[in-house]
């Protein structure tokens, strides 16, 4: 009888699965229902550690980040790490303030260092993941790129000296009666290292031979002034 009569709060507080899901699924109440003080079920399970009702709640919509009135979400109630372990593998936030400017680890150090240690433990790794993960990104440094006009013309080429030897090869190959593809092969690959090749060379030939607004060369420009200065 006492069962029947209590509300979804303080059924959820108690681990009482059976009152919860009537009042879920019969009464239509929801997991993340407020109670005057804006506690949800959500909030209760958490903090008594009952992981078949936050479970059970999760699966009709139960959300781990909901908050009350001052900002805490069911992570900042929970007194023991496998509670506080459960809500992060659901989803929980731990990078989070309160309206108090407070995270979770800094509300649970006092009562439950051992909690709040573990949420700091999970910042620490997330940090150095990041550094990690930066520092393996290699740094590739950008030059100066050639015109389009210059990729296109060295693109035809190349295009027009492969064509070539792929003619003359094929030509030779039929003559001599054997099969070309070996050696047209060995011919396409160092046509496409002499176009790698191509790209390097045209960064650093960049600005050789670029004129300016009156016609000449921009670098024997650059020369003539420094001679100037120079007398």
């Amino acid at each position: 009888m006492t069962s029947v009569l209590k509300n979804i709060w303080v059924a959820a507080g108690d681990g009482d699965l059976a009152r919860v899901q009537h009042l879920v699924e019969v009464e239509g109440l929801s997991p993340n229902a407020p109670d005057p003080h804006t506690y949800t079920p959500m909030h209760a399970a958490a903090s008594y550690g009952h992981l078949d009702l936050l479970e059970y709640l999760v699966s009709h919509g139960g959300n781990v980040n909901v908050t009350d009135e001052d900002g805490d979400t069911p992570l900042y109630t929970v007194e023991n790490v496998e509670t506080a372990t459960w809500l992060v593998q659901h989803g929980a936030t731990v990078e989070r303030q309160n309206s108090e400017g407070i995270s979770p680890a800094e509300h649970l150090d006092e009562d439950f260092p051992d909690v709040a240690s573990y949420l700091r433990s999970l910042s620490t790794t997330a940090t150095t993941n990041t550094v990690s993960n930066d520092a393996m990104v290699p740094t590739i440094p950008v030059g100066p790129q050639p015109s389009q006009h210059a990729q296109e013309a060295a693109s035809a080429l190349l295009t027009e000296n492969l064509l070539a030897r792929a003619s003359d090869i094929v030509a030779r190959a039929e003559a001599e009666g054997r099969d070309p593809e070996a050696e047209l092969r060995e011919v396409v690959g160092e046509a496409v290292i002499a176009g790698v090749r191509a790209g390097y060379g045209f960064a650093e030939d960049v600005g050789v031979g670029q004129q300016t607004p009156n016609g000449h060369d921009a670098r024997a420009t650059r020369q003539g002034d420094s001679s100037t200065n120079r007398r």
